[in-house]
């Protein structure tokens, strides 16, 4: 059973608490520090995206269709469908020549509430490039389109497309593409199933596309320079993920996956600036991914603020920055405090050699 990583108190007493695992891995895939089970096996589930879309790049599809390094950010996000996410990916489809009725993702109302009641005042319906998963859908298609596939199959798990990306985050992540679990996620693609240090591993090289292998290293530079610079495009007003990688200096490269799952990207120089890791030999980049038990993304996003704090990466103003995110007090309707949400952790020393 997982460890508890996140309590919340009332008064004297814990009144209620949840459990997680983690895992905090280098570029050469050594598990420095770990929470509970640093090898545990899930969906990796959206965290996966920007991995995903590496292919998109590397194939020469984004400079043949004249892809900007926003559209690059989109196919990595999971976004509220705000307006401007919703006219970038219109405007990657266009410059494609795809139409939106090719995307296959399904459709829901937006993820953030003003842009959802904004729809609903209009009279109109959620369509499919409302999905937080357009993005990703619509590079799968641009990257068809590219290679001259068909278009009505690419989130088939046999579709070239489909195969060309389980390889790609086979490589990225260093684990044999027939180790890893496929299922089918909410949006219908494939989902990949791997243990927590395969997860961190990518980010950390993410992080730190030199070690990348040749074949994505270019791709990994310009999805890591997208991310930096448009976070708000990659999730949206209140999102974790914009919040973190706006943070001054371009520090860390943050991405959410359901079910409770985060992972977080160190570039070298924030690696640099963390005395913990200094201390712990880590090499080139650093990758952190946490699994909430429970699949609550309240407690994977307070388990990773509390990672970069307890390896000292955290200033007051990121802390506050990030407050809503992370370990603070709870009030009432008054406003008056009457307990705390807090890490119940601490990251452990590990060495795992890949």
């Amino acid at each position: 059973m997982a460890p508890v990583v996140v309590e919340w108190t009332r008064g004297p007493l814990v009144e209620s608490q949840a459990r997680g695992d983690a895992a905090v891995v280098d570029a050469t895939g050594r598990i420095l520090f770990k929470v509970g089970d640093g090898l545990k096996v899930t969906y990796w589930r959206s965290a996966a995206k920007p991995v995903q879309a590496l292919p998109v790049i590397a194939s020469g599809a984004v400079d043949r269709f004249g892809l900007a390094p926003e559209h690059v950010a989109v196919m990595a996000a999971s976004h509220n469908a705000e307006p401007v996410h919703v006219e970038t990916v219109l405007e990657a489809l266009k410059r494609a020549g795809l139409s939106p009725d090719l995307l296959q993702c399904g459709a829901h109302p937006p993820m953030d509430r003003e842009a959802a009641a904004a729809l609903q005042a209009a009279g109109q319906e959620p369509g499919r490039v409302h999905s937080n998963c357009s993005g990703k859908h619509t590079g799968m298609l641009v990257l068809a389109k590219h290679l001259g596939l068909p278009l009505e199959d690419y989130l088939e798990p046999q579709s070239a497309v489909q195969q060309l990306i389980l390889q790609c985050v086979a490589r990225v992540a260093a684990i044999p593409a027939h180790s890893i679990a496929i299922g089918v996620d909410g949006c219908g693609v494939p989902v990949f199933g791997m243990p927590l240090r395969h997860m961190a591993l990518a980010y950390a090289r993410l992080a730190d596309p030199d070690h990348l292998d040749a074949e994505d290293r270019e791709a990994g530079l310009r999805m890591r320079a997208a991310m930096w610079a448009h976070p708000y495009l990659v999730a949206g007003r209140g999102r974790i993920c914009t919040d973190l990688m706006s943070l001054p200096g371009r520090r860390f490269l943050g991405k959410s996956g359901a079910e409770g799952v985060y992972s977080v990207g160190l570039p070298p120089e924030t690696v640099a600036l963390s005395p913990v890791l200094r201390a712990a030999g880590a090499v080139g980049g650093v990758g952190i991914t946490v699994k909430a038990e429970d699949g609550r993304a309240d407690v994977s996003q307070l388990m990773a603020v509390a990672i970069l704090d307890q390896l000292g990466l955290l200033t007051a103003e990121d802390r506050a920055a990030l407050a809503r995110y992370g370990p603070g007090p709870i009030t009432n309707y008054a406003g008056r405090v009457v307990g705390e949400r807090r890490a119940a952790f601490a990251l452990t020393p590990a060495e795992v050699t890949v």
